[in-house]
């Protein structure tokens, strides 16, 4: 008879998978993402963001807003606000977006921007349109107000 453990013997032969043993946990970042890129106020808020810091056309955002909002988005792109204070400074990314409802069809969302130490805040109404498609109908950044 051949033995696996017991005594004398060195090793003991697993036959469940190892255990954790530290209070580390796996990232939830690819499912938070994905589930993040579902909801109105998220998707605008990257949209935004890479328009406002130079990463993308202005004019992507053509058919997704109202023209008061992109009128504004036109007027603050060349100067990209949301573009990191020096090279290095870290990519600019959306920490949080919320969101106020204040009636049926009609989003209020806040987002705070994070670039290496910097916080930005970027405030923006989302409509739904006749076609029930969501519409930004106005963005603040700094005071900048469409």
């Amino acid at each position: 008879m051949n033995r696996t453990t017991g005594p004398g013997r060195d090793t003991a032969r697993r036959t469940a998978p190892p255990r954790r043993t530290d209070a580390r946990r796996p990232s939830a970042g690819p499912a938070a993402r994905q589930l993040r890129a579902g909801l109105p106020r998220y998707w605008f808020a990257e949209q935004l963001l890479l328009t406002l810091s130079g990463q993308r056309p202005v004019h992507r955002m053509l058919g997704h807003t109202l023209p008061a909002a992109y009128d504004l988005l036109v007027e603050l792109a060349p100067q990209a606000p949301l573009r990191p204070p020096a090279p290095g400074g870290g990519t600019p990314v959306v920490h949080r977006c919320d969101q106020f409802q204040p009636r049926p069809g009609v989003i209020e969302a806040y987002a705070r921007i994070g670039s290496g130490d910097r916080v930005r805040a970027l405030a923006f109404r989302l409509e739904r349109g006749t076609d029930q498609r969501w519409r930004c109908s106005a963005v603040e950044l700094g005071g900048a107000r469409a």
